[in-house]
């Protein structure tokens, strides 16, 4: 099956156990297929040199990669120094690409439409790369699990496929958590997200209120 195919049915994908289904099939030739030319999917170095600016000092910061897939995210993370990374997703066969890359300290499967077993308060940044798109994981709750464990003034870093920011109820989730101050919206903006096929992401960069 084609790349252009397999993301088509991912992003038609009418619940979490079809998208699962259809990851853990791809899990093999994920890497391989959406870092090639025609797909030059620039998000996850994108989004972890963001996290990478974010952080006053990578090597102690402890990060979670939340749908973190075969890894990608966390590798650009390691390489910037990087040691605590964390990862959840959805697929087995995809965690398990993503322990081959040995930049993991802890991997666990997770549906992110529910709750997120972590506690409060425990990541510096939160990445959250290619789990917002379409026949994915909706706004709520993942947004507001995202920022419930991570530290106060901590970064949670997300894309969210452009189609959907507005349609997907992931701008009025946004806004509705900045307006229930548990979040400081340090930046909205439009990013190369697949670049081969010409997609943009809306980069959310929130950080946790402190509250005193």
């Amino acid at each position: 099956m084609s790349t252009q195919v397999y993301l088509a049915q991912a992003r038609a994908s009418p619940n979490a156990q079809d998208c699962m289904a259809l990851y853990d099939k791809w899990a093999a030739t994920y890497n391989k297929e959406v870092g090639d030319e025609k797909q030059n999917y620039v998000a996850p170095v994108l989004v972890a040199q963001v996290a990478l600016q974010s952080s006053k000092n990578p090597a102690r910061s402890v990060i979670l990669d939340a749908g973190c897939g075969t890894g990608l995210v966390g590798q650009a993370l390691a390489i910037g120094g990087v040691k605590s990374i964390d990862g959840l997703d959805l697929s087995g066969p995809m965690l398990l690409e993503a322990k081959k890359t040995g930049t993991y300290r802890n991997l666990a499967q997770a549906d992110m439409n529910r709750r997120i077993e972590k506690p409060d308060d425990t990541y510096d940044v939160v990445t959250c790369v290619g789990t917002f798109t379409a026949g994915h994981v909706g706004p709520d709750p993942a947004l507001r699990e995202l920022i419930r464990v991570t530290k106060r003034n901590g970064i949670v870093i997300s894309t969210i496929l452009e189609e959907i920011w507005e349609s997907g109820g992931f701008k009025a989730e946004v806004e509705k958590l900045e307006a229930e101050n548990l979040v400081t919206v340090v930046s909205d903006g439009l990013i190369d997200y697949v670049k081969g096929r010409g997609d943009k992401a809306v980069l959310a960069v929130l950080q946790k209120v402190d509250h005193v």
